[in-house]
């Protein structure tokens, strides 16, 4: 569900709207649930609703970290669409314990991208470092701990369970700024960083060539792929060509059968790719032939 939450009023005015949404009991949930995953996007759209509320207290809890709460609510609702829609009702849990990881990675990964240009974390342990560092020095803080309630990396590092120079790099990172391009150097302001930055980028003819290049595999993918039945062409789109990678289990359960029937259906899919593209390519090959 996107909104305008871009102002104050306009927050105010979004939170009032949803809390006028019923919350659902879990045979309500479920009943919504079974009916979405039929085709029935009204039901879908109930559930997203339903639980808006609750995106919006998981949202701040990541208030601190600078970003406008507009935007951690937009991320946080599109993670719970995207819980809602991989939502499985006879699993007999509840929507919001299962969206709750959702919700969360979204949101965090939000953060990451737009704390920095330079990315603060790109290891799983370095992005958990980077929001349990903050959370621990306030409750280190408000327990008394060190003198004059400074808490020192060493201390962190002991809460955490990791070394305090992994607490001193991710501080760093995380106090310094980016610096602009476009700022003025020197006291006349005459040039700006960017004058003295040499470009390793290719030209502009390779540009081109390499953007047609790209859009020329990009057909092939896709003929190549209406070669394969649906079933093999959902496996392809799910594993290889999707933003979030659907795992074999769930593959399995998409289709009723089990982790190794389907990675042996992925292997299968994957061979009947690669043979498909390399007909194509031979097919194109023997069409210049026949006009050259």
């Amino acid at each position: 569900m996107q909104a305008n939450l871009s102002s104050p009023d306009s927050l105010s005015t979004y939170l009032a709207d949803i809390s006028k949404y019923p919350l659902l009991t879990q045979p309500q949930e479920q009943e919504l649930a079974r009916r979405f995953r039929q085709g029935d996007l009204q039901a879908g759209h109930l559930l997203v609703t339903s639980n808006l509320r609750f995106a919006v207290k998981v949202s701040y809890e990541y208030r601190s970290y600078g970003i406008k709460m507009g935007d951690l609510i937009q991320e946080a609702n599109i993670g719970l669409m995207k819980a809602v829609q991989k939502f499985d009702p006879d699993k007999g849990i509840r929507l919001i314990s299962y969206a709750v990881w959702w919700i969360r990675a979204y949101i965090q990964n939000y953060i990451l991208k737009n704390w920095s240009l330079v990315k603060l974390g790109t290891t799983q342990a370095q992005r958990k470092l980077f929001f349990a560092l903050a959370r621990t020095r306030r409750e280190l803080e408000k327990l008394g701990s060190g003198e004059g309630n400074i808490v020192d990396a060493e201390e962190i590092a002991r809460k955490l369970n990791v070394k305090a120079t992994e607490v001193r790099e991710m501080e760093q990172r995380m106090g310094g700024r980016d610096l602009s391009l476009d700022a003025p150097v020197g006291e006349e302001g005459d040039s700006t960083h960017l004058d003295f930055v040499e470009s390793e980028g290719a030209s502009q003819a390779d540009e081109v060539a390499d953007r047609q290049e790209a859009q020329i595999t990009r057909e092939r993918v896709r003929q190549a792929l209406m070669r394969l039945d649906p079933r093999e062409r959902f496996i392809i789109e799910q594993r290889v060509m999707g933003d979030s990678e659907m795992t074999l289990s769930e593959l399995g359960e998409h289709f009723g059968f089990s982790r190794e029937r389907a990675r042996q259906l992925e292997i299968r899919a994957k061979d009947k790719l690669k043979a498909a593209l390399c007909e194509l390519m031979a097919e194109e090959g023997q069409a210049q032939q026949l006009s050259a």
